[in-house]
């Protein structure tokens, strides 16, 4: 896996530690072992871990320049593209959003095996902690990779970045329909969307696109509002 790793991140042209594959590889054999009593993925084929769980992830580092800034991974699950970003960027300060527990505990320990310092865990509901002060308009990137609406994932993410920050969705190719139909609720929200970065994961061949929405005003009051309300009724 490590030589798998190694080439997609060159595939990518995204520069990386020298560690950085070891460490990957590190953390894809933990998941394997802790997802066999957790359900944390689907993907349980080395070779598919590495390309479609890190090196997808990694794809996110030739997008934004993350070196020193602050980064909040939403509803981060088992650590992607959170905590991928952080091995490729060690100066990056990151913050892993997720509504449960279990999963951030594990994810400490993952940080502890791979020598991570500085990433802090937060466990609570996205549409809760970004009203709070110190989270809301706080952060240069939020980032997702939730199977959700880009509506729904724009109100969860935007609150948290400060204005001039970017949120970083990440989406399948096909997803333009679902980007124009998202164009009013990113303004509401204080974004505007910005060219999409389109890639093909190393290795499984699969094109993908990460759609940067820039924060140009801080996020009204009233938004996020709540996850029944969002549900039921997307901007």
């Amino acid at each position: 896996m490590v030589e798998l790793l190694r080439e997609g991140l060159a595939a990518l042209e995204i520069p990386a530690p020298p560690e950085a594959a070891e460490q990957m590889a590190r953390y894809a054999q933990l998941l394997l072992e802790q997802n066999q009593v957790m359900n944390l993925t689907a993907i349980t084929q080395p070779d598919q871990v590495a390309a479609l769980h890190f090196l997808d992830s990694a794809a996110l580092a030739g997008q934004a320049d993350l070196a020193g800034r602050s980064l909040i991974d939403v509803g981060t699950g088992a650590g992607f593209p959170g905590l991928v970003l952080k091995i490729l960027v060690p100066d990056l300060r990151l913050t892993l959003l997720d509504s449960l527990g279990k999963r951030l505990d594990w994810l400490g320990r993952v940080c502890d095996e791979l020598g991570l310092e500085g990433v802090e865990r937060v466990h609570a509901r996205a549409e809760e902690e970004a009203l709070l002060p110190g989270r809301r308009d706080a952060y240069d990137f939020a980032t997702a990779r939730a199977v959700a609406d880009l509506r729904v994932l724009a109100e969860l993410c935007l609150p948290f970045v400060r204005p001039g920050g970017t949120f970083l969705a990440m989406k399948a190719a096909g997803c333009q329909a679902e980007v124009d139909g998202a164009a009013r609720a990113v303004a509401v929200l204080g974004g505007r969307l910005r060219p999409a970065y389109p890639y093909t994961i190393p290795g499984a061949g699969v094109e993908r696109k990460v759609i940067p929405i820039e924060k140009r005003s801080p996020t009204p009051k009233g938004y996020p509002r709540r996850w029944a309300r969002i549900q039921k009724s997307p901007l």
